[in-house]
C-alpha cells in the first residue's frame, strides 16, 4: 500500500509506521537519537539515517512536526495541530501548554504587515518546575558573618 503526499508517492514502512508510533505514545518532544534507541532493538539494521528520511517523509505527509532549536538538536512531535510550548531554558525540556489562542491573531498580524503568512508558533521560554525545585533544595550555606 502506497501513501501520497503533495505529488509524491510512498511505499508503506514499518520502520516509519513504528517511528510515528513511538512518537505518537510519548510527550517529550524526543530528538532523532531517542527515536533510534528506542527502536534499534526491534530493528538491528536501523540507522540514524534512515531515522531522519523516516521523519522527514512523516513531516511531509503532515503526521509529524519538527521544533527547532537552532544549534541544538531538533525534536520532534506526532501532535500537528496548533499549539503552544513551554521551554526549559536549563534543561531543555519542552512541554505543550494546551491554552487556546487568541482568534484572529493571524489574520490581525496579515492586516497590519501585508505578510502572507502560512503558519505561526507560540513558545514560552523559562525555568521548569524541575528545575526550580531543583534549585531551592538544601544545599550547603556559607555561615552568615553578620555583616548582612
Amino acid at each position: 500500500m502506497e501513501t501520497t503526499s503533495k505529488e509524491k508517492s510512498y511505499r508503506q514502512s514499518r520502520q516509519r509506521k513504528r517511528i510515528l508510533e513511538v512518537l505518537s505514545s510519548t510527550t517529550v518532544h524526543p530528538t532523532a537519537d531517542w527515536i533510534y534507541r528506542r527502536l534499534k532493538k526491534e530493528f538491528p539494521r536501523l540507522s540514524m539515517g534512515t531515522v531522519y528520511r523516516n521523519l522527514n517523509i512523516l513531516i511531509d505527509q503532515g503526521w509529524v512536526s519538527k521544533i527547532h532549536f537552532g544549534s541544538t538538536f531538533d525534536r520532534f512531535e506526532a501532535r500537528v495541530e496548533p499549539h503552544t510550548h513551554l521551554i526549559c531554558e536549563r534543561c531543555g525540556s519542552i512541554t505543550d501548554l494546551n491554552m487556546s489562542f487568541e482568534k484572529g491573531i493571524t489574520e490581525k498580524a496579515r492586516k497590519l504587515t501585508g505578510f502572507d503568512i502560512r503558519r505561526h508558533r507560540i513558545e514560552f521560554f523559562g525555568i521548569c518546575q524541575k528545575c526550580l525545585v531543583k534549585n531551592r533544595s538544601p544545599k550547603k550555606r556559607e555561615k552568615n558573618d553578620g555583616n548582612e
